[in-house]
């Protein structure tokens, strides 16, 4: 037996926990054939929660989950409780927390999976955004003056300093040197993209561009680099997404073109990210939210939990389990799914959980 991993699992609220259950059936499939163990422990933290105790999170919580190699989150929102009060104490609170300055989003189309993009398929939906995760504009250095009055002030200012950007920089140089294109064996050269606004941000861009330059020179000179305005990048990621390997940017535009991103892969059902602590505890999800409207019904697409449990196991070390969950993922839409909605996968959410787990 290989080495084992003590996992901490959140599956949250709505269908979370059904999602979730999907992604331990790959989990423990990758783990039987890979030979390593996967500890689970889990943690009820979310909207049922809070509703019967009035506690958000422990005090104790970032602690907690401390003492875990990683995180494994099904989804966080609940129809009974005002939106912003879990997304802000659970998982923005834990982002900050366990420093998880890296938000990971891969963006692939996979075979069979429809786009609303003209004449694009698989091989040209292929990159990864790494976004800026703890600082920027998000971390709410600001205020109001003299609210509700004639007069009212709004300011909020996106800050960085030089620490944040370059860790931030690095991590994403690292992951274009192991994991882009060239290292996929579909490119000459591995490119990382810096994604801004120099023309008009130009205080905080003049240093995110200084540094992307220094550190590209002197460290990872195997690394091409390229530069992109964040609008320009929109229209691109559109007209040709297949121009992308690896992008890099701020928080608030890592926000914005993801989701973006996730529309052209096929939408929030395929959507995985990671919020990733290089040197501490990192967290992987879905990024469809918890559609509480079909809790029970075992019919929403479990995909992007599945996704993200294989990103786990990529950060992790395990790369041979993590293509092998990628691959079956890619067969089962291949050949097996009628669609990403629920409802009309053409099975059930555990169905598509067993589909998946027999070809891992």
């Amino acid at each position: 037996m290989g080495k084992t991993y003590k996992i901490a699992v959140l599956p949250g609220d709505g269908t979370g926990p059904e999602v979730v259950a999907e992604g331990r059936k790959a989990l423990n499939a990758a783990e039987t054939k890979f030979g390593f163990k996967l500890e689970m422990t889990d943690f009820d933290f979310g909207g049922e929660r809070y509703l019967r105790t009035g506690e958000i999170l422990p005090e104790t919580a970032a602690d907690d989950l401390r003492r875990f190699d990683a995180i494994f989150l099904g989804a966080i929102g609940h129809p009974g409780v005002k939106p912003g009060i879990l997304e802000k104490g659970i998982l923005l609170r834990l982002r900050f927390e366990l420093d998880q300055y890296i938000n990971l989003r891969p963006v692939r189309l996979f075979p069979g999976v429809d786009t609303p993009l003209k004449n694009k398929g698989p091989e040209q939906i292929n990159y990864v955004v790494v976004r800026e995760n703890t600082g920027g504009i998000y971390t709410g250095t600001g205020g109001i003056s003299m609210k509700g009055t004639p007069h009212e002030v709004a300011v909020q200012s996106m800050v960085y300093n030089r620490f944040q950007v370059e860790r931030c920089l690095r991590y994403a140089f690292d992951y274009a040197r192991k994991f882009g294109k060239k290292a996929q064996g579909i490119a000459d050269v591995n490119t990382l993209a810096l994604v801004g606004k120099t023309n008009v941000l130009t205080y905080v861009f003049d240093l995110w561009e200084r540094a992307f330059h220094e550190i590209g020179e002197k460290e990872y000179p195997d690394v091409k680099r390229e530069y992109y305005h964040v609008d320009a990048t929109c229209m691109y990621m559109v007209k040709s997404p297949e121009w992308f390997d690896v992008l890099v940017t701020s928080n608030m535009f890592g926000d914005i073109i993801t989701d973006l991103g996730a529309e052209t892969q096929g939408g929030m059902g395929i959507a995985a990210g990671g919020n990733i602590n290089p040197g501490g505890v990192s967290m992987f999800e879905p990024i469809g939210g918890s559609a509480p409207k079909y809790t029970g019904q075992n019919i929403i697409n479990p995909l992007a939990a599945i996704c993200a449990g294989g990103m786990m196991l990529e950060t992790l070390g395990e790369l041979e389990a993590a293509r092998a969950i990628e691959n079956a993922v890619r067969d089962v839409t291949a050949t097996k799914i009628k669609s990403l909605s629920a409802g009309k996968m053409g099975y059930s959410t555990s169905q598509v959980g067993d589909l998946v787990a027999e070809r891992v």
